[in-house]
């Protein structure tokens, strides 16, 4: 397929979490940023896609212009996983992580949409599914940093359906409170966002195994990419999950030889898009472990993620960001039951991002 144009955009769309707007980072977290990407072949074809953009979505999209767009648009290309590669080969004195990985994510993704699209078949099927599955999300909810308010979430998202909830606490106290809130009506898993040390975690890790119906402690230390001291941490009665910010599915493969976890946790937006993701899972599979995609995503990062889920059946529970967005990118109502989604056969991802909620919260340049 020749690429006539590669388009990127900034949308933000506040959101309401009923809370502070506590982040994990030095920033409050109000908005939801997506670097939209916009592929178009010279026959009129189009797929979407999504790089990573949470605080940093204007240099993402600065590299997706600079440097990435370059090397697709008026490109012929017949095989994404080559021009993956070749992609990252030829930027990969900035690094193959971070916001590099970020910018050839979101059009690696878009080529595979707009590549089913040609196909004329769902992207699950080019990618080796053969049917529409019901696919289970689970509440992530954002930090509250307050019992009170943490605990009243766990209350909502319960009373919604969700039948699994994760929380981004780091005190134990907040911990207890929502584990007290859920009354073992739901599992629970723990992310905090390489927030504890290894005694620290070794220490919670005791207590959570102690409240019981834990389903994983995410990200317990940093740096996220310390695989001997994630060793460290397995074994102590509750399962150990990360990848969210590990890059290519290279940096896998050494979390695998490591024995550093218990669950893989790619984020398709963020790790190279489709094409690492399906090494990530590959790997995954050989090593006999689960996948729990990082998926906190409304737009085609989500998509691609259910499309993946269907095809490939080492992805357990997806995430689901609980928050309430200003606006839907993408209006999710036709496959989505309650906490359950079911792709289409649509071709592509199979929805496409609502123009007039772009033109509304787009980001000025």
């Amino acid at each position: 397929m020749k690429i006539r144009s590669v388009e990127s955009r900034v949308v933000e769309i506040p959101f309401e979490d009923h809370g502070s707007g506590l982040g994990i980072t030095p920033s409050a977290w109000r908005t939801l940023e997506t670097v939209l990407i916009r592929v178009e072949d010279t026959d009129g074809n189009v797929g979407w896609g999504e790089a990573f953009g949470y605080f940093v979505a204007d240099a993402t999209r600065s590299v997706v212009e600079t440097r990435v767009k370059p090397l697709a648009e008026g490109a012929t290309i017949d095989s994404i996983a080559d021009w993956n590669r070749l992609t990252q080969r030829a930027l990969h004195i900035f690094g193959r992580y971070g916001i590099t990985m970020f910018a050839i994510s979101g059009v690696d993704m878009a080529l595979w949409d707009l590549a089913a699209k040609r196909a004329r078949v769902p992207l699950y099927r080019l990618l080796g599914g053969e049917a529409p599955v019901s696919l289970t999300t689970y509440a992530s909810l954002v930090r509250y940093g307050q019992a009170d308010a943490a605990a009243a979430m766990c209350r909502r998202a319960l009373d919604e359906g969700f039948g699994n909830i994760k929380l981004h606490e780091i005190a134990m106290p907040v911990v207890e409170a929502c584990h007290a809130a859920i009354g073992g009506r739901a599992p629970v898993s723990v992310d905090v966002n390489c927030a504890w040390d290894e005694a620290s975690s070794i220490a919670n890790l005791a207590r959570l195994r102690e409240l019981g119906g834990i389903e994983w402690l995410e990200e317990p230390v940093f740096p996220p990419e310390d695989f001997a001291l994630l060793a460290r941490l397995r074994g102590h009665g509750v399962p150990i999950a990360a990848g969210e910010n590990w890059c290519t599915a290279m940096q896998f493969r050494h979390a695998i030889d490591a024995c550093a976890v218990d669950y893989l946790q790619p984020s398709i937006s963020k790790v190279g898009g489709v094409t690492e993701f399906l090494d990530v899972v590959a790997r995954a599979r050989d090593a006999g472990l689960g996948v729990l995609p990082h998926s906190p995503y409304f737009g085609p990062g989500f998509l691609a993620t259910l499309h993946l889920a269907t095809a490939h059946h080492e992805l357990m529970q997806l995430e689901y960001l609980y928050v309430d967005p200003a606006a839907q990118l993408i209006d999710l109502s036709s496959i989505r039951n309650g906490h359950r989604f079911t792709v289409g056969d649509a071709p592509g991802i199979g929805l496409e991002p609502d123009e007039a909620v772009i033109r509304q919260f787009l980001r000025a340049r």
